[in-house]
């Protein structure tokens, strides 16, 4: 059975290209780069040719740049180690509801060792209100972490306006771009970012690696014990594949973004017109400041579980608008901070497109989803 895809925002396929740049770090230039000689060193000048790939990408200097494992620890690395470095100037941080767990979280964990952090309510359409933020800032506010696109509604926040307004107040701004580079050109200093996350396998990189950007005049300390890997800033040996493959597929998205947007933006639209044949749906988020390839759907009347299990069986990939666990749903922190009702949420799928994608896909998937949705239905 052909398998069709559309859960790019979870992750992508490695790129051929960028296996091809990745596969003589394996087994031919294997040395740790840590090492004084020649095998090392060429792990280590692969290290570099990488960074200098990431900064070009963003607009920064290769210095600014530092490898993690994901996203989620480059979350934690910029979130933890600012705020500990700044410790002594105020303890107050400000992010949003609808955040990824890996900011949260970290969020979560600062607050137990005395940070106080304020959360940001969103519109029905997952924006932030740039009132609300300037009402939260106080004395003692010394970041502000809000996600440049949404996971899984793709809302994509001003990020130059909240940029501007955190350093109207001198406050370091950072910001989640897990599922913004390769679908958005991005561009540090412009924007005004100190601080920028990413993950490799999101834009056909390889699973984990990652990245943080971090402004040379910002301060921060290690979250984690070891070596001097990573300027002192991020102890363990290099993934030295890893890294090669995420400077390859950056340098890639960020060549071809312009040709990829308007791919998944013309597919995108394909699939809202020929899902109109199916009654009692949603699109939830907005249409204009939105990711190109998310669709983000409520079936009323449906489960997103049986939808989900009913596409697989018939070779069609998608996630659910909420979490799954232990076979139990929860609704999404996000569905319910935009609004949407429990009844709602659960009948609510994610769809993200991606470059292997058709319009004959996307045939097949609204074919087999007025096919499923009809039938599930009629059980209920």
């Amino acid at each position: 059975m052909k398998i069709r895809y559309f859960d790019h925002a979870a992750t992508t396929a490695v790129a051929e290209e960028v296996k091809k740049e990745m596969l003589p770090y394996f087994c031919e230039n294997y040395g740790n780069a840590s090492s004084l000689y020649d095998l090392g060193k060429k792990s280590k000048e692969a290290i570099n040719i990488a960074r200098g790939k990431v900064a070009r990408a963003i607009n920064a200097k290769p210095e600014e740049i530092y490898f993690t494992s994901c996203g989620t620890e480059s979350d934690n690395l910029s979130l933890k180690g600012i705020a500990k470095a700044y410790r002594k100037k105020g303890n107050h941080i400000i992010t949003s509801v609808i955040e990824h767990p890996a900011i949260l979280n970290s969020c979560k964990s600062l607050e137990n060792e005395g940070f106080r952090v304020t959360y940001l309510n969103v519109d029905k359409n997952g924006f932030i209100n740039l009132q609300d933020l300037k009402n939260a800032i106080n004395k003692d506010t010394i970041l502000i972490s809000i996600m440049m696109a949404n996971n899984e509604i793709g809302t994509i926040e001003p990020i130059e306006e909240i940029s501007k307004i955190a350093h109207q107040n001198n406050i370091i701004f950072h910001t989640d771009a897990v599922q913004a580079i390769g679908n958005i050109k991005i561009d540090v200093r412009k924007m005004g970012i100190d601080a920028l996350s990413m993950s490799a396998h999101k834009f056909y990189g390889p699973k984990g690696v990652g990245a943080l950007y971090i402004n040379e005049n910002v301060k921060f300390i290690p979250i984690q014990d070891g070596g001097h890997q990573e300027f002192d800033k991020r102890a363990g040996t290099e993934n030295v594949a890893g890294i090669v493959g995420l400077g390859k597929a950056i340098e890639i998205a960020n060549n071809e973004i312009l040709d990829y947007n308007k791919k998944l933006l013309d597919l995108r639209k394909y699939f809202l017109q020929r899902i109109k044949i199916i009654p009692y749906i949603q699109i939830n988020g907005d249409l204009e400041n939105r990711l190109s390839g998310n669709i983000n759907i409520s079936f009323l009347f449906t489960n997103n579980k049986d939808i989900i299990t009913e596409l697989n069986k018939k070779g069609i990939c998608v996630s659910a608008g909420s979490a799954c666990s232990s076979g139990e749903i929860r609704t999404s922190h996000v569905l319910s901070a935009i609004g949407l009702s429990e009844g709602i949420a659960r009948g609510t799928i994610r769809i993200t497109l991606g470059k292997e994608n058709t319009k004959e896909d996307i045939d097949y998937l609204v074919d087999s989803l007025e096919e499923i949705i009809k039938n599930l239905r009629i059980q209920m």
